[in-house]
């Protein structure tokens, strides 16, 4: 049997890189799934690409409340309930030194990144303890336990999911709520185009190349790697596994 056999999966970002890699490959395992995005084009497109009568979208913004509960609210209609929430929504933000960052630019960066999670977790949560239970992956980075130049804002965003995850996996594994995040290195997405951009200019090849030296395994994962990993936390098969960063970085934070 699939691994998410009928279950309910809410998958926010879901038009990015990351999540239409999870969605399809939760659709192929058997689950039911919302994709939320901004973009409603983007949308449309991704659950096109998945193809699939298992899969359906919701556009709305994740720091918004509203937006958050009515997204929940979409999914109980459309499928029953919620049982995953895969809270991936993420923006790179500028490469800018910290004294010279943007302040409504930062608070765009923690909004999404930090605020949308929240959010988030308040509106799907609820819904879970109907079912009995569920799992929560977030999507973190190793930019969420380490540092690098220019992306402070991203950083900050990133630890601080790390502290949302492990206060949530607390407070709700009495009620048979998982939660967890994945802590990807550099992947093959429209988000590194535009950090490498941000970097290096005109020479954004030459900051691939020297990120991807950077990474034991030599080269950027594929989003379909970091779905796998997803997959895995969704699922039962990591009953046990609560309060967890996973890195997912070919060895780079080793």
């Amino acid at each position: 049997m699939e691994r998410l056999q009928d279950k309910v999966v809410i998958i926010t970002g879901g038009a990015g890189g990351i999540g239409k890699a999870a969605g399809k490959l939760f659709v192929a395992e058997g689950a039911n799934v919302l994709l939320a995005d901004l973009d409603e084009s983007a949308l449309q497109a991704a659950a096109a690409d998945i193809g699939s009568n298992r899969v359906s979208y919701f556009a709305g913004d994740v720091t918004s409340a509203e937006d958050n509960a009515a997204m929940v609210a979409c999914a109980e209609e459309r499928y029953g309930g919620v049982d995953v929430l895969l809270a991936n929504a993420g923006i790179e933000g500028d490469v800018v030194p910290l004294i010279e960052y943007d302040e409504a630019r930062f608070d765009q960066v923690m909004a999404v990144n930090v605020k949308g999670v929240f959010l988030g977790l308040k509106s799907a949560i609820p819904a879970m303890l109907k079912r009995g239970g569920g799992s929560i992956v977030i999507t973190s980075s190793v930019a969420g336990v380490g540092a690098a130049p220019g992306i402070s804002p991203y950083s900050a965003s990133k630890h601080a999911v790390v502290g949302l995850m492990r206060s949530a996996a607390k407070e709700y594994a009495a009620a048979n709520i998982r939660v967890n995040t994945v802590n990807p290195s550099p992947v093959e997405t429209r988000m590194m185009r535009s950090i490498e951009s941000g970097m290096g200019g005109e020479d954004a090849g030459e900051v691939k190349e020297r990120l991807a030296a950077n990474i034991p395994l030599q080269r950027y994962a594929e989003p379909e790697e970091i779905a796998k990993v997803m997959l895995h936390l969704a699922s039962d098969d990591s009953s046990w596994v609560t309060g967890s960063i996973n890195m997912v970085d070919g060895g780079m934070t080793a």
